[in-house]
Order: C-alpha cells, then structure tokens, then sequence
C-alpha cells in the first residue's frame, strides 16, 4: 500500500530511541525526508542518518528554536510528530498521591504537553502551507492514571484535551490533528537499568526482569507482552498520510486491549 509518504519531510521529537527512533526509521522506509529531534543523538540514531537538531523541549523556548532552526533548513514541512515525553520516576513520586512535588507537575507539563503544544503552535504556518499532520505521542495512563505518577497521567489527559481542541480549530485549513496512545512498550524508559520501570521494580520491591514479565498480564495486556515500538510508528504512518484525509481528532490506541473500554 502507497501511503504517499515518500519525499514528504516529517519533524520527530523524542527521536533518539525507543518509540522516536522507531517512528524515524519507519518514515525512512516510506521514502520520507526526516528531521530527528532530541537532547542528544545516540549511535542508533546516527545510523538512520536522519537529520539531526538537538533541542531541548522542556525549555520555555525550546520549541520555537528548534522549529525555526528545522525551517531555515528547508521550509517544507508535511508532518510533525510529538513524540518527547516521560520524565523521572523517584519511589517518593510513585508513593505520593500527588505524583510529586510543584516542581514535579511543572516539569511534567513541560515535556509531555507543552512541548507539543509549543512545537506545533510554531510549525503550525508550514503545516498549512502543506496541508500536513500533526501526531502526538499519548500514553494508555491519561484515560487510566493508575500505575504511573499522577503528574505524568495528567499531563498526558492534558495532551489529548489539546490534540482533540485543536483538530477542530485547524481542520478547515487542511492540517489534521490525531493522537497514537501505546500501552506498555519495550523502549529504554521501561526496560533500562534508570528508567521508569526499573523505579516502579524498585517501589514495589520486585526484581526488574520479573516485573517485565508480569507488567503486560498486571496491565490488562491482552497479548501478554509488552508492545513492539514498530507498531506504534505504523499507526503513526497511517495518521500522517495523505492517505487518510478523513482521520481527524482520533486517538489510537495500540494497546494490547489494556483499556476495558468500548
């Protein structure tokens, strides 16, 4: 199936691994010019041989900079995916029915909203000129906060009110707006030795590799393991392409029936 991706240029944020680094190299695969965004590059990343600008987008003025600076490159621009997110998880955060501090929501907000509602604020005019695609990057935690920190699930909740808000307020100049929500993936942030999930082992007194393996049944996961990010980047594919002119304020979920919902 052509998905009428190729030569198109696509922004991705978060693109060092994981999930960004899976949507980079699926893009890649369709013929797409990609601009890859993070704090740091990492050697997985280099070998893609994407374009690559650091940015770091829980800064006030992160994502204006880095938008300009992937414009000045070359103007065109058919899609953007919002892919930076997460943040850390300390066992004091996880036990807190608050998820942490004043200065734990502010961070969280920083990097799982507001760098996406910033990114595409400043995209948003090359967008139209396109008529391109805009894609943020969820979790199953904002319409289920059980299991992450309260800051994070919020954040994310946060997310979709502004992805669905700003689907109907753009559609009419030909840019379209939609959400992908993973349930839990095999990325670093769960299956490194400092990540998220080697926090939550921590906080619930397990071993990492048994919390691994009991973390998709625990988590509702249909298919009782944890979801390959390849997957995720070809919902990304299909919400991204031209293809698919009537996918507007839809949230995916790519979640191995985690959400009981109808």
């Amino acid at each position: 199936m052509d998905l009428e991706l190729d030569g198109t240029r696509v922004l991705v944020t978060g693109a060092s691994r994981g999930i960004g680094l899976a949507i980079v190299q699926a893009f890649q695969g369709e013929g797409a010019e990609v601009i890859a965004v993070s704090r740091r590059t990492t050697p997985e990343l280099e070998a893609t041989g994407a374009t690559f600008v650091p940015a770091d987008l829980a800064e006030p003025d992160g994502p204006r900079r880095m938008v300009e600076k992937v414009l000045e490159l070359d103007p065109r621009l058919d899609a953007v995916v919002n892919n930076a997110g997460g943040g850390t998880a300390s066992a004091e955060m996880l036990a807190d029915p608050f998820g942490g501090t004043a200065a734990t929501w502010a961070s969280a907000l920083a990097l799982n909203l507001v760098a996406a509602v910033e990114t595409t604020r400043a995209a948003l005019p090359a967008l139209v000129r396109s008529r391109g695609a805009v894609v943020n990057i969820s979790s199953r935690n904002a319409r289920d906060p059980r299991g992450a920190p309260l800051s994070y699930s919020a954040a994310k909740a946060a997310l979709n009110a502004f992805s669905r808000g700003l689907a109907e307020q753009v559609a009419e100049s030909g840019v379209r707006v939609n959400v992908v929500t993973p349930s839990g993936t095999h990325t670093p942030m769960l299956t490194g030795e400092d990540g998220f999930g080697a926090e939550l082992a921590t906080h619930l007194g397990l071993d990492h590799e048994t919390l691994l393996a009991v973390l998709p049944k625990e988590a509702g996961m249909l298919t009782s393991a944890l979801i390959d990010p390849a997957e995720i980047a070809r919902a990304v594919l299909l919400l991204a392409s031209p293809t698919m002119p009537s996918a507007i304020g839809s949230n995916w979920t790519v979640d191995g029936g985690s959400l009981k919902v109808a």
